[in-house]
């Protein structure tokens, strides 16, 4: 029993030690920005696409060329495209331009909130694992199911008559 704890433990440094260089052998991520100074990033939400650009200002946020207040009128929604910024503690360090297409407002929201937080990450890399552990970078791949034939509705049938 010893002998088979002491070879487990063997094995565990082994193992630590064989991924040690692999771990020190990964590139460090690097920011990706463009010659003016902007990350881009792309987010998708249901039907909704959003083309996003991240640079460092006041926190001013352009949808399609309108104010946040003015796109997205819902607090609701207002509160979802300021949830990367609260979650990485960089509130009104940076400007965002975003066009948006596609979709209604609440997956445009979800769009340019994922384009967003792409962004982010892009533009800082530090900001990647508190960003991921939120859940911000995976896109939410929930859509509309499709219409059946034969079905009123995805899944909703006609109603049944006994006679």
């Amino acid at each position: 029993m010893a002998e088979e704890l002491k070879s487990l433990e063997d094995l565990k440094s082994a193992v630590g030690a064989a991924a040690a260089p692999a771990a020190e052998a990964a590139p460090a991520r690097q920011p990706m920005r463009d010659e003016h100074g902007r990350a881009y990033a792309t987010g998708k939400r249901k039907d909704a696409v959003a083309r996003v650009w991240i640079k460092p200002g006041k926190g001013k946020v352009t949808v399609n060329g309108k104010d946040v207040n003015a796109y997205f009128a819902r607090p609701v929604l207002q509160m979802i495209l300021k949830q990367p910024f609260q979650i990485a503690n960089v509130e009104g360090q940076f400007d965002v331009m975003a066009t948006v297409a596609g979709g209604g407002l609440s997956g445009q929201a979800g769009a340019v909130k994922h384009g967003v937080s792409k962004a982010l990450q892009l533009f800082d890399p530090s900001l990647r694992p508190v960003l991921k552990a939120a859940g911000f970078l995976t896109r939410d791949s929930r859509v509309v199911e499709r219409k059946k034939y034969g079905k009123a509705k995805a899944r909703r049938s006609f109603q049944f008559s006994k006679r």
